[in-house]
């Protein structure tokens, strides 16, 4: 029995050890199958989706869903901790090396739960004290993983909200430049309005380089895809979905707009959505998302004509884009399911107005450019 808790405790250590280091450490994707941090946001983001279904609707549920990412990454953080003890714990117990163990002192495992605590998050209680010298040793050791563990948390939790507040900076610019929520009529439809299209590189071109950012952040901090934005008809996954179909028909020709550009956002932001459905373990949906009908194309077509975006003639486009889009809607769409993060149409359903058109006094200060 104590050989298996010593093993047990080893183990227990060592895999929380290096899923830490894989967590905060490691700024790369891990390929392995079994990782405590994913199973802890498998299991807790399920339940809690599962119960916002259930219990809530409307604004209350996206403000309930808002709250898992921070509550999350602090239960994390808590099940480092308790997982830690209990693997030093049964270090202790299985050796019989227990802190109060004397002439007739009975070994209690409760104690040695009390000083394997005390120990790792350094209260040190002076009444517990180790009898022998391996268990001055592994109380030590635990006091200094402890202090390791303190000082990750210290650069880790900061690391992770710049990253947060740096995605969300530029998801908020895209409400000027796209619409709430953002859609591709309406990007391509702002740049063209008295500039005779010449914003729309440049446009694309910073919209390539999020797309790199985003892919970096969320493979260093996966935790994030479960952070939400502001405004509930935000989200970093509308962001690339308007990314993806502004690109993706730029990419197939529209006057005065270079080619080129288009198709190098096009494969940024689809390596970026690909990539990410990999890291979640999230297939393509066989389902697809049936988005754009032949009809509402030759309006979007008609409504960009009328800016003086038209598209090239002699050709199928609509054909060429359909196939364009099969590289990533089933993503996008297997991906709104697994966060409950709705994905914007080609074009805005009705006259809406921006975020920063409206205010908490309705009707007041309504601005329009």
């Amino acid at each position: 029995m104590r050989f298996l808790a010593f093993a047990g405790g080893i183990i227990l250590i060592l895999v929380v050890l290096l899923d830490a280091f894989e967590t905060v450490v490691l700024p790369r994707r891990v390929s392995h199958r079994f990782r405590l941090t994913a199973r802890f946001y498998d299991g807790t983001w399920n339940l809690w989706r599962a119960a916002t279904r259930r219990w809530t609707t409307g604004r209350y549920r996206e403000s309930v869903l808002a709250f898992y990412g921070p509550v999350a990454l602090l239960g994390l953080l808590v099940v480092w901790d308790v997982l830690l003890i209990l693997g030093f714990t049964g270090l202790i117990w299985s050796l019989g090396i227990s802190p109060l163990n004397g002439p007739g002192q009975v070994l209690d495992f409760k104690t040695d739960l009390i000083a394997s605590a005390s120990s790792f998050i350094t209260v040190g209680f002076g009444y517990i004290t180790p009898s022998t010298l391996w268990g001055q040793g592994i109380l030590i050791i635990e006091g200094g993983t402890g202090l390791a563990f303190l000082a990750l948390v210290i650069g880790y939790l900061p690391a992770v909200y710049q990253a947060f507040a740096q995605r969300e900076a530029n998801i908020t610019m895209m409400d000027a430049r796209a619409g709430s929520p953002p859609t591709a009529l309406e990007a391509l439809r702002r740049c063209s309005v008295e500039d005779d299209c010449a914003d729309a590189p440049k446009f694309l071109s910073d919209w390539e380089n999020w797309s790199a950012q985003l892919l970096e952040t969320h493979l260093s901090y996966p935790q994030l895809a479960f952070y939400r934005s502001q405004h509930e008809n935000q989200s970093w996954l509308a962001a690339l979905t308007a990314i993806l179909d502004t690109s993706a028909l730029v990419s197939l020709g529209i006057d005065g707009i270079p080619r080129k550009q288009g198709r190098l956002t096009f494969a940024m932001a689809r390596h970026t959505i690909v990539d990410l459905a990999q890291i979640f373990q999230v297939p393509p949906s066989e389902r697809g998302a049936d988005r754009l009908s032949e009809a509402d194309f030759e309006y979007m077509q008609s409504e960009l004509a009328q800016v003086g975006m038209c598209l090239p003639s002699g050709r199928d486009i609509f054909s060429e884009l359909a196939e364009l889009r099969l590289l990533y809607e089933p993503y996008l769409t297997a991906l709104a399911d697994r966060f409950v993060m709705p994905i914007p149409g080609w074009f805005p359903a009705s006259e809406m107005q921006d975020n920063w058109q409206t205010t908490a006094w309705a009707g007041r200060g309504v601005v329009r450019l």
